[in-house]
């Protein structure tokens, strides 16, 4: 019998651990399409990917604003959860940065299609964006002061100004293949690396 909370009602169940693990899947596939196939890749190449049927990521996300939305707060998450494991198992927390801010790039790529796919709820994309400045500045902030206490960079970079400028070298790889952000992202590392 599950227990009641302070007004007697019942929490509802959870989701089983296959169901989230499913749907971790989807988002993970989603998230993989959107970086290589941008926001409005077709249904199917997600489900195939996921090797789920279309029907299976209908009924978790009904739209496709639903399924740009979760796999969005999944890559916060994500971006969230990899700092402190990086730092732990990088050779120094320099790469540790390096290697998180590659994943931070993967997620602004697929980030930069979200604004169209909410295009009418500007409240919700505000509230998004709330949430990832919440989760990921604290965390790319912990990897500057690492960097910054073990002599590999310079002090001084604050975690929003770094974050905004790898944001800004990000803009413009929708439209033009021949534009790599990382080599400039990694321009960028390099400049706040002690000579």
């Amino acid at each position: 019998m599950a227990s009641s909370g302070r007004s007697g009602e019942v929490p509802p169940r959870g989701k089983r651990a296959d169901a989230q693990r499913n749907q971790q899947t989807l988002l993970t596939a989603a998230a993989e399409v959107f970086v290589t196939s941008g926001v409005d890749a077709p249904i199917r190449e997600i489900a195939a990917r996921a090797g789920v049927g279309m029907g299976t990521i209908y009924r978790h996300f009904p739209t496709r604003a639903d399924l740009v939305v979760a796999v969005y707060r999944h890559q916060v998450e994500a971006c969230a959860e990899a700092g402190p494991a990086l730092l732990a198992e990088a050779d120094s927390p320099l790469t540790a940065l390096r290697r998180w801010a590659d994943l931070f790039v993967d997620f602004l790529v697929t980030k930069h299609g979200l604004a169209n796919a909410m295009q009418s709820d500007t409240s919700g994309f505000d509230a998004l964006h709330t949430y990832f400045l919440d989760r990921l500045v604290p965390v790319c902030g912990q990897l500057l002061d690492a960097a910054t206490e073990a002599g590999e960079i310079r002090p001084g970079t604050q975690p929003y100004e770094l974050m905004r400028g790898i944001g800004n070298l990000c803009i413009g790889h929708d439209g033009d293949p021949r534009y790599d952000p990382r080599r400039l992202v990694e321009l960028l590392l390099r400049g706040l690396a002690r000579s």
